[in-house]
């Protein structure tokens, strides 16, 4: 009877039903100076197979407070990662509150990440076998990304206008993708740190390359700043080296090794603030020997601080999906390990140490040891040998629409940039026809987390005509 009934509706009227269970919304809440709601929606895992498992995408919206019933634009933000959350604002503050005086914005749990169906270390080991697990994961690249925000699109924002998106980093890379396939539903484009490469088949060795040149020069830059540290890391390095395994165990059950040392880089060698918070995390290597005779060790401080850096545990998709983000029709093949190999001379950690020069850290790069060192990795070893051999990577650009682009677009270029490297970034802003450049040295890849405000606005500001731009 329900059936026929479903049956009978006009066609309105069965749409306004299917919206329904395709899009859940909330109630809106507040903190300090902002109201939020919270978006649930229901979205094939494989947009090309209409019998596609579903997944849940959730994406809150944001507005200044007591503006929730006006007319304001959408803007979409696209985080960085792969494999991170949006932000949680617990008030109006940064890029969001400058956002917010004239948009409703919209931040994004890329799918797998958040409350995206969120693949964690746990909820990954569901699946029976590596094949599985890889044949899933293909889907949750910026190529569907791009379709969840385009789904997102049509029924959340009035009469489906176009709106405006964010990128920052890697959430630039999804714009860019947005821009190569679904530029109609684009009314303007902001990139902060994220103009990808965008060659055929896997950018990812060209990319290393120009990476760790950038990355020795942050290393050079940071001993200059605190060369008390060189002696100081040199002994942690020895420690580690020759302890029993040639390491100690960490808190959460993998080991800290000399290589595993260096990717304290990840986060302290490109990011505002991350020189001293890395000398600072030096300060607590060691434990005090409290009586006669007792064995020298490494801090439990020290050790937790480690693990809180690298993420690993919380974000496991940031691993799995690196390189494939610079994969279109070819392997990656473990891009940065093989590259690392040219430069080993600069990177051997423990050549560095005996010689009591300085020990260089690593960048934005995933090893494959990584996955027998770090607990958290441990279960998904043979998933990522199988994701870096993988070679039949969709599109995730189209260089001829990037050409004939009509959608205007405003991009922050970080001249020192350790994650996306300046001059492949200016390569690409090359084929994007129209796109506003802001070149500075005064920002690193995190000028928007630390200095939002000053960054949204010059951006907003050279779409508007109200800002120069070369």
């Amino acid at each position: 009877m329900a059936a026929t009934s479903l049956l009978a509706e006009n066609p309105i009227a069965q749409h306004e039903r299917c919206n329904q269970h395709e899009h859940i919304a909330g109630d809106w809440y507040s903190v300090p100076d902002l109201s939020l709601r919270d978006n649930r929606f229901i979205v094939p895992l494989d947009y090309s197979d209409p019998n596609s498992a579903k997944i849940t995408v959730f994406a809150r919206e944001v507005v200044a407070a007591g503006k929730e019933k006006q007319m304001l634009p959408y803007l979409l933000f696209l985080q960085g990662g792969p494999g991170f959350e949006s932000p949680r604002p617990t008030e109006a503050s940064g890029w969001i509150k400058k956002a917010c005086e004239d948009h409703h914005v919209v931040l994004l749990d890329q799918r797998g990440t958040g409350l995206s169906t969120p693949l964690t270390v746990s909820s990954l080991s569901q699946f029976k076998s590596s094949t599985d697990l890889v044949d899933y994961l293909k889907h949750f690249r910026a190529d569907n990304i791009v379709r969840d925000a385009e789904f997102i699109r049509t029924r959340l924002v009035s009469d489906a206008a176009p709106w405006t998106i964010l990128g920052q980093s890697y959430g630039g890379f999804c714009a860019v993708t947005y821009l190569s396939f679904a530029p109609d539903g684009l009314k303007s484009v902001l990139l902060t740190g994220g103009i990808p490469p965008i060659g055929n088949g896997c950018t990812a060795d060209t990319v290393y390359r120009a990476c760790f040149e950038q990355v020795v020069h942050q290393n050079e830059k940071y001993y200059r700043r605190f060369p008390q540290d060189i002696p100081v890391v040199c002994e942690l390095v020895n420690f580690l080296n020759e302890a029993e395994g040639g390491g100690v165990s960490l808190p959460s059950g993998g080991i800290l090794t000399p290589k595993g040392l260096q990717i304290l880089g990840l986060a302290g060698l490109g990011s505002g603030g991350g020189f001293e918070r890395l000398h600072y995390m030096f300060e607590r290597i060691w434990d005090p020997v409290l009586f006669p005779g007792g064995e020298k060790q490494i801090s439990y401080y020290f050790l937790k601080a480690f693990e809180n850096w690298v993420e690993f545990d919380t974000n496991p998709l940031y691993a799995l999906l690196h390189e494939s983000i610079y994969c279109q029709g070819a392997s990656s093949q473990w891009s940065a390990h093989k590259l690392r190999g040219e430069y080993e001379s600069i990177f051997d950690p423990i050549r560095a140490a005996k010689e009591i020069r300085p020990v260089f850290f690593t960048g934005e790069m995933i090893f494959p040891w990584m996955f027998d060192e770090f607990h958290a990795l441990k279960p998904f070893r043979e998933a990522a040998h199988l994701l870096a051999e993988k070679d039949d990577w969709p599109p995730l650009y189209d260089v001829k629409v990037l050409n004939n682009n009509k959608v205007p677009v405003a991009a922050a270029v970080y001249f020192e940039d350790m994650y996306v490297n300046f001059h492949l970034a200016m390569e690409t802003a090359s084929e994007i026809c129209g796109i506003r450049l802001w070149v500075t040295n005064e920002h690193m890849h995190s000028g928007l987390r630390d200095s939002g405000s000053q960054v949204f606005d010059q951006l907003m500001g050279m779409l508007q005509g109200k800002k120069p731009w070369f």
